[in-house]
């Protein structure tokens, strides 16, 4: 995070986004994290090493590459607006993995610009996992271009699951899980600044939270979690978890009342598609 305060030259209008690329070779959940995420998000559905915590712990690779000198731009205007994971099969909690992230792709907005980081995750050369996470930064960075076709919501028609109140604070714990501490996570002075009400729990945190009160063991074999992180959940906020589940397919939305507006649309498939 120190890198984090290094100048940034900023992207001017036109110019390419750097193609950054960073590896992690033999990460290993340690019983510790493993009991930790558990605590702050909830008992993990199904056996294994949980989708979301191996997504918290790459998280620490893209953060090496988000704070870089030579990414272009601040980490404190960048926030995830998307997530795509995909399991390709399941392996063992005790797994050593070899991971790479990457800027994959870049699109200039009518109001922003979007990156897309892609993460890999591989067991002695056979790739086991993969995410794109999807970050935006507002600003002017040009001409626009059509938008990811990932960006469109899902509607979810389902009733409600569940209801419970986010914990209070627990952000640097988290972030030791993520390596993300940013102050959002972490201070109501610092999220007014940035002009949110006070500061929220990771997203990762409160997917975590959802799948855990979905309930139910993921099915084996592929699977694949599709996010649209559409607003801030802040600690010690009573949220509404509605859902829809068909055979292959679960889709939900957490709120935060008395907004209705979903803060977290997610669809949870299992299979390749």
């Amino acid at each position: 995070m120190t890198l984090a305060l290094w100048p940034k030259r900023g992207l001017l209008p036109g110019a390419g986004f750097p193609r950054l690329e960073a590896r992690w070779r033999g990460l290993r959940a340690s019983p510790r994290e493993r009991r930790d995420f558990a605590a702050l998000c909830g008992p993990p559905p199904g056996e294994g090493l949980p989708l979301l915590l191996l997504h918290t712990l790459a998280f620490r690779l893209q953060m090496a590459l988000l704070t870089q000198p030579a990414f272009p731009l601040p980490i404190w205007r960048v926030l995830q607006v998307r997530n795509r994971l995909a399991r390709r099969r399941e392996f063992s909690p005790d797994a050593t993995l070899d991971l790479k992230a990457e800027v994959a792709a870049s699109r200039v907005l009518e109001k922003g610009l979007e990156v897309d980081l892609r993460c890999s995750a591989s067991e002695r050369g056979d790739l086991v996992w993969e995410a794109t996470n999807t970050f935006y930064v507002r600003g002017r960075f040009g001409a626009a271009v059509a938008p990811s076709p990932f960006a469109a919501v899902p509607a979810v028609d389902g009733g409600e699951e569940s209801r419970w109140r986010m914990a209070s604070g627990g952000g640097l714990r988290f972030g030791a899980l993520s390596g993300d501490y940013n102050g959002i996570h972490l201070s109501d002075r610092y999220a007014r600044l940035l002009g949110f009400a006070r500061a929220f729990a990771h997203p990762q945190r409160v997917l975590g939270q959802c799948l855990a009160h979905l309930g139910g063991a993921l099915p084996s074999g592929m699977l694949r979690l599709d996010a649209w992180l559409k607003g801030p959940v802040a600690y010690d906020a009573e949220v509404r978890l509605r859902a829809a589940r068909r055979a292959d397919e679960t889709v939900f939305a957490l709120a935060v009342p008395p907004e209705e507006r979903p803060a977290i649309v997610a669809r949870l498939y299992c299979g390749a598609a």
